[in-house]
């Protein structure tokens, strides 16, 4: 394993900006290779051997378009790109539907998948700017699109109660000629319970909803109903954008919600929603 004691990831990558991530252990044409070829996802990255928690670069959109993601290389084996982080409220995830689909929030902190601005692209300033601006939810449809993936969704209570879902398959408009047209509908199956019971599987097939595009099959607007933005249905079992309220809550339904393991009334103090490839 390579240790990163000199440099956070984030910046070691950067340092080395045509040849990411850096693989000094192969020699000639096999070194050359790898250094033309980009980090897709935290799989390519760790068996470069980067193999410590943190942030680092991927580009699924291309070389030109360097995202910035939280790696875990630790939680059962590792290589996980998480693209959905929450655990202390500090960013708002009630928004409408460009800011699902470009991104917000930091890779170091709370956020939704994104893409780096221009200023986060090299220097000192990349360790530390970590703002997200583009394609969120596109960058997962382009992921799912180019591997196959396994989702696992990890949760945790304010009494430091954890539990997690998998689902072996997992997959963004797998089948849409336009993804952002075809809603960035989600598919999921091959449900594994780590204790927090299938609160997702209902929402498979579902097109993502957001307060501003109400894509959902109920009469109202279940992302206006629910405080959040998710592949809704009628509305939910699962509201992992919901507010963060903070543990149990009175009001319905509105907070960070897995139905199957706290029920509707109760909001989760920490969430992350990870990919791997099966």
């Amino acid at each position: 394993m390579k240790t990163l004691l000199a440099l956070p990831p984030l910046l070691l990558l950067l340092s080395t900006p045509h040849c990411a991530p850096q693989t000094p252990m192969i020699r000639g044409d096999a070194l050359e290779r790898s250094c033309l070829q980009q980090p897709l996802d935290c799989d390519d990255i760790y068996s470069q051997g980067y193999q410590a928690d943190g942030v680092y670069l991927i580009y699924p959109e291309g070389p030109s378009v360097p995202v910035p993601v939280f790696c875990d290389m630790t939680t059962e084996g590792g290589k996980w790109t998480v693209f959905q982080k929450r655990f202390n409220g500090s960013v708002s995830f009630f928004r409408g539907w460009n800011d699902y689909k470009l991104g917000f929030g930091r890779a170091d902190g709370e956020y939704w998948l994104g893409k780096a601005g221009p200023r986060q692209v090299g220097g000192l300033q990349a360790s530390t700017r970590l703002t997200a601006a583009s394609t969120g939810l596109q960058n997962l449809h382009l992921l799912t699109l180019k591997q196959k993936y396994e989702l696992r969704v990890d949760l945790e209570d304010f009494e430091n109660n954890t539990a997690y879902a998998k689902y072996a398959d997992f997959s963004i408009a797998p089948n849409a000629i336009s993804a952002e047209e075809d809603g960035y509908s989600l598919y999921v199956a091959g449900f594994e319970d780590g204790g927090a019971g299938d609160s997702l599987s209902y929402h498979s097939g579902q097109k993502f909803s957001t307060f501003d595009r109400d894509q959902d099959l109920f009469l109202q607007n279940c992302a206006a109903l629910s405080s959040g933005a998710f592949w809704f249905r009628s509305c939910h079992f699962a509201n992992l954008n919901g507010f963060y309220l903070g543990g149990s809550h009175l009001s319905y339904a509105n907070g960070i919600n897995w139905a199957q393991w706290k029920g509707f009334y109760y909001s989760l103090k920490r969430t992350e929603m990870k990919i791997r490839r099966a």
